[in-house]
């Protein structure tokens, strides 16, 4: 039983979907002080939080047996990534479970701040009546700065087309046709700052994007520019927002997030008039709690029980039809990066993969990142999807993909070279029934099962040696299954890939060196 432990509120429909699953093992301890959370982590395989629970380097290390760690919500600053990737943890988190009642909680602070909606409400239930005091900006014609145009900022600009608004948005990754289908412009940041109004943000909390509306870029806004932030605390300098909402330059600011939470009851903001504020309620509704909490169970559930990866934060997402699709392709990569990790005596410097046919039709981030975890299974034993190109940059390996719209031989062909002292090619393809073959090393040409304990050898091209292996194996009770052989004429040399069983002990091993004309031999678990 795979133990899952949940130590923050998750919905009850998520629960269950933990509890109905058969070997998975639930603990729910919501709200564990960080020093229980030490313990119980000892021997969980997964963790399922929201904000509240902190994963740190220091969980992360306790946690000898964690796979993956599930977050119901988009947001995972309260998650040491890198400290999970280089321990092989998963991280999966939630981004459309919550995606409209973010945007529809944004277009609520936008259309609230431009009334003065709060504001109003309060002078009103304080007696008083200030018509006049509240008059508010007609949000129709205006021009709304989108930054970021993800999932959330895409919901956010169809709403405010719906208000008759114009609609400006930030993003490098995102094309100007992609943005023209959503009736989008895309500018520079530059740009956006002197045409909007009003300004969303919709980006990650990340190095790059912590501070990024500050002094600076207010003084490239329109004096009374509108502000909302219903992302991530900290994307806004909050002192330097107190600030610009002083004098004016920003007209008024909505947060639902702060750097810390809750803020502290003198945080200067608070105070101001023209900030209005909610308690990070951007995912508070029943529907968005359901959602969350049901579709992180199911990832957890299903990356723990059957290997399917959906919303990782640090290792390709992989569907259970694409799973199953590229499964022929995965079983492959792991025998062709196996089988040169094996042979590789020395430093490995660089990875090349190239893809032809078919299969280079497909995502193939996956398939590469299952050939660097072959390959490095020799060298760590912690290797996995999730750390395995983490683990090939800390060694200095350099990894390169590239593609071919046709094969030559084979309807889809897999080549994987590695360079280091010693240079090596190892191709591979999928047979009919999807069954994967070597079919060349270096230059030798065979069609090969990468399976079981294999010997590979090289010889001299001379009479008697293929008897003589033969001889060698039988005396020592190892048992031929399957013997592929590979000629290179104008060479003159020869390569043998025997699948034999048992593996072949170190006295039998040097009696096949020691064979009339024997280059090398090798032995291979695939």
């Amino acid at each position: 039983m795979a133990k899952v432990l949940v130590s923050d509120n998750l919905a009850a429909q998520g629960l269950d979907v933990l509890r109905r699953a058969s070997g998975i093992e639930l603990v729910e301890k919501p709200g564990l002080p960080p020093d229980e959370l030490l313990v119980e982590i000892a021997d969980a395989e997964g963790l399922v939080i929201r904000s509240n629970t902190k994963v740190t380097a220091e969980v992360i290390a306790a946690a000898t047996n964690l796979k993956v760690i599930g977050r119901a919500g988009i947001g995972v600053d309260n998650v040491d990534v890198a400290a999970a990737t280089a321990r092989g943890i998963a991280v999966l988190n939630t981004p459309e479970g919550n995606n409209i009642t973010t945007a529809e909680h944004a277009i609520a602070l936008l259309v609230s701040l431009a009334r003065h909606i709060p504001q109003a409400t309060a002078s009103m239930k304080a007696g008083k009546w200030e018509k006049k005091k509240f008059q508010g900006m007609e949000l129709y014609n205006r021009t709304l700065g989108v930054i970021g145009l993800g999932n959330i900022g895409r919901i956010v600009a169809l709403r405010a087309q719906g208000l008759g608004m114009k609609v400006v948005a930030y993003d490098p990754p995102i094309s100007k046709e992609a943005a023209g289908k959503l009736g989008v412009e895309l500018v520079s940041m530059d740009e956006l700052f002197a045409r909007s109004d009003a300004i969303t943000v919709h980006v990650p909390k990340t190095k790059d994007t912590t501070g990024m509306l500050n002094k600076k870029t207010f003084a490239k806004m329109k004096p009374g520019v509108l502000l909302i932030n219903a992302a991530r605390g900290g994307i806004i300098d909050e002192a330097d927002l107190y600030a610009a909402l002083d004098s004016g330059q920003v007209g008024g600011a909505a947060l639902d997030v702060f750097v810390e939470e809750p803020p502290p009851s003198d945080h200067p903001l608070l105070g101001h008039d023209r900030l209005i504020c909610t308690p990070h309620l951007g995912a508070s509704t029943e529907q968005a709690q359901v959602n969350v909490s049901v579709a992180v169970a199911e990832q957890v559930r299903d990356y723990l029980l059957e290997g399917i990866v959906r919303n990782a934060i640090n290792v390709p997402s992989i569907s259970p039809e694409l799973r199953e699709e590229m499964a022929p392709y995965f079983a492959l990569a792991e025998k062709l990066g196996r089988f040169h990790g094996q042979l590789a005596a020395s430093k490995i410097h660089q990875v090349e993969v190239e893809y032809a046919g078919e299969v280079a039709e497909m995502r193939t981030a996956p398939i590469t990142i299952v050939v660097l975890k072959g390959l490095l299974e020799n060298i760590s034993d912690r290797v996995n999807m999730v750390n395995a190109p983490l683990i090939a940059q800390e060694r200095g390996i350099k990894i390169i993909e590239s593609k071919v719209s046709r094969a030559q031989d084979f309807t889809s062909c897999i080549t994987v070279r590695v360079k280091g002292t010693v240079d090596r090619l190892i191709a591979g393809a999928v047979f009919h029934g999807g069954q994967p073959r070597i079919v060349r090393i270096d230059d030798f040409m065979l069609e090969a099962i990468p399976e079981g304990p294999t010997l590979f050898l090289l010889n001299h091209d001379e009479p008697g040696v293929v008897g003589t292996v033969g001889t060698v194996l039988g005396e020592g009770g190892i048992n031929i299954s399957r013997m592929q052989l590979a000629l290179v004429p104008e060479r003159r040399e020869a390569a043998m890939l025997v699948n034999v069983d048992p593996l072949p002990n170190e006295e039998v091993m040097e009696r096949l060196r020691n064979v009339s004309h024997m280059i090398s031999a090798q032995v291979l678990e695939l």
